[in-house]
């Protein structure tokens, strides 16, 4: 399952630099899928719409740090645990219990994200 930041969260940005797919962004940040991966051209996204690797995408979340779905492999094939929980100092990155995803779900998608 991908992680999500709570509200809980005290825009401290500890948690951003330790992602290895950069699929944290501040409030209020566009993203991209693009944006520290290797994808150019046409990606599909998890709902199954296609979308342009450079494309800016709609904020997450207005208020704090947010992680892209569609980014978040919780650190699959670089890490033993997320990075961003390791280092976040309240305890807000968790994983999102409306998101299950298998390990093979997670390193198809690392795989697809950084050619």
């Amino acid at each position: 399952m991908a992680i999500i930041i709570t509200d809980e969260c005290i825009n401290c940005g500890a948690c951003e630099p330790e992602c290895p797919n950069n699929a944290i962004y501040e409030a209020g940040a566009e993203w991209a899928i693009s944006d520290g991966t290797g994808v150019k051209g046409n990606y599909t996204l998890e709902d199954g719409s296609v979308t342009d690797a450079d494309t800016q995408h709609q904020p997450v979340s207005d208020e704090v740090y947010y992680i892209v779905p569609d980014k978040c492999t919780e650190c699959q094939g670089f890490h033993e645990e997320p990075q961003c929980a390791a280092v976040c100092p309240v305890d807000c990155c968790v994983p999102d219990p409306d998101r299950e995803e298998t390990e093979e779900q997670l390193l198809e998608r690392k795989s697809n994200l950084h050619l």
